[in-house]
């Protein structure tokens, strides 16, 4: 007996409804929902997602100790938290083009390399194709099983006779069950697909990665679940036109989350980038009028960045304020903490904030660093060589601590810079360590409020 069903389901964010709507009331998208028929029958169902597992007390249940598996890619093992772990499922998501599928198989070499068997299962391109990539990256493995086929009832009979430790499905949105009536990359197959991979990766013990396409908001394709479904959701980040990539981690249950790898785009396929500080500055060779170095905490990981600004006199009834790698809002308030608070006129004055690199720089830390910035182009003065800023600013001007500032003080002291500019705060709780042999040679120079601070402009 079969169970047979249709609804309407909103293909961006999944809401689900018995009629067609022009409009999602979910997400507010128009023209997103889809009719989807689902037929299965009740033996199938039942025992779709059946592990048949045991309860146990806590206490009893045995640890693996080998259940991490390292990739030989430094900067992807610290960012998964010491390597892949046995019976995880990955979701990678990206633009199109920026090395997706090129990691992939680079993680795939690496591990075949050291003795463990993959699988490369890909619905969207050909073995030729797949083939030519390898090639192009250098890499002749025979190792490596590859497999086009869209139908995954299909693939994964065959990767059952394969028993690899390592699955790659490129992409979750072009596979299919056949039992499901809908078109592959519907809501409901992305959902039932990432459901049966995941029983199927959990009851044999390996490690399966899927590749997401992802919707032209910049969101991953698909409904939330398949988020919440997995264990560790990375992405890719970065502009095509720059030949470095970020990888961040929004969600890992077996590390810290918002980690973050740097790695560059080559001829040969994704470099690693231990260093990513000296990478994002090793252009800055001297100070300038406008130019600050500050540190953002991605994760764990402090990354130095120069921040560069060009305030102007507009010519515009609406002064333009734009930004690159900051928030444009932040930028609007500290330019009203400039006005209401230091009495500096910005209301025909054009604005321009870059991040040197395409870096992204989020956390209120760099707003110091900003608000500097932007007074030292308009003044035409500069910081003194070799100084970091660090600091939020407030409404009412004063200078908050900032998290993490021993880490971001010894980066930046890596890189030479010994002079730093911080919140006096953060000096305080710097004196406990001040008997540490790696804060010699480093001057702290604290301030509290936004005037102390302009004052280091010259």
């Amino acid at each position: 007996m079969s169970k047979k069903s249709s609804l309407f389901a909103c293909q961006q964010c999944g809401y689900q409804t018995p009629k067609w709507l022009g409009k999602c009331p979910e997400c507010q998208q128009w023209n997103t929902l889809v009719e989807e028929r689902m037929e299965r029958s009740d033996n199938q169902a039942a025992s779709f997602y059946t592990l048949n597992s045991k309860p146990l007390p806590l206490t009893q249940i045995e640890m693996d100790s080998n259940s991490r598996i390292i990739t030989g890619i430094h900067e992807l093992d610290r960012l998964l938290g010491g390597g892949l772990v046995t019976g995880s499922t990955t979701l990678l998501g990206g633009d199109p083009g920026i090395g997706k599928s090129t990691l992939v198989l680079q993680i795939q070499n690496q591990l075949t390399q050291a003795g463990k068997k993959t699988f490369y299962l890909t619905g969207e391109e050909s073995l030729a194709q797949i083939r030519l990539r390898a090639e192009r990256l250098g890499i002749q493995n025979q190792n490596i099983t590859v497999l086009s086929e869209n139908n995954l009832e299909v693939a994964l009979q065959t990767v059952a006779q394969y028993e690899p430790d390592f699955l790659v499905v490129d992409s979750i949105q072009t596979v299919y069950l056949p039992d499901l009536g809908s078109a592959p990359g519907s809501v409901s197959q992305v959902r039932e697909c990432a459901g049966k991979l995941l029983y199927f990766t959990k009851s044999k013990g390996l490690v399966t990665w899927l590749v997401g396409h992802i919707t032209k908001e910049g969101s991953l394709a698909g409904p939330k679940i398949l988020e919440h479904l997995v264990d560790t959701v990375l992405y890719f980040e970065g502009d095509r036109g720059q030949p470095y990539r970020l990888l961040r981690t929004f969600k890992n249950r077996y590390g810290a989350t918002h980690e973050v790898g740097v790695f560059e785009m080559g001829e040969q396929g994704l470099l690693e980038i231990e260093n990513p500080s000296s990478f994002f500055l090793s252009h800055k060779e001297q100070s300038r009028p406008g130019s600050v170095v500050v540190s953002s905490l991605e994760g764990t990981r402090p990354i130095l960045a120069e921040l560069q600004a060009l305030v102007v006199p507009s010519h515009l009834a609406t002064p333009r304020r734009v930004t690159v790698g900051v928030d444009s809002s932040r930028v609007a308030l500290l330019a009203a903490v400039l006005e209401k608070v230091c009495g500096f006129v910005l209301a025909n004055q054009d604005i321009f904030i870059n991040v040197v690199g395409g870096l992204s720089l989020e956390e209120p830390a760099i707003d110091l660093g900003v608000l500097l910035a932007m007074v030292s182009s308009l003044k035409n003065k500069m910081l003194p060589p070799s100084y970091l800023v660090l600091g939020e600013v407030g409404l009412t001007g004063e200078i908050r601590p900032v998290a993490g500032a021993l880490f971001r003080i010894l980066e930046g002291k890596k890189l030479g810079y010994k002079n730093i500019l911080l919140p006096k705060k953060s000096a305080q709780d710097l004196k406990a360590v001040q008997g540490n042999k790696d804060l010699s040679g480093i001057e702290f120079y604290p301030v509290t409020t936004v005037h102390e601070a302009l004052g280091f402009l010259k």
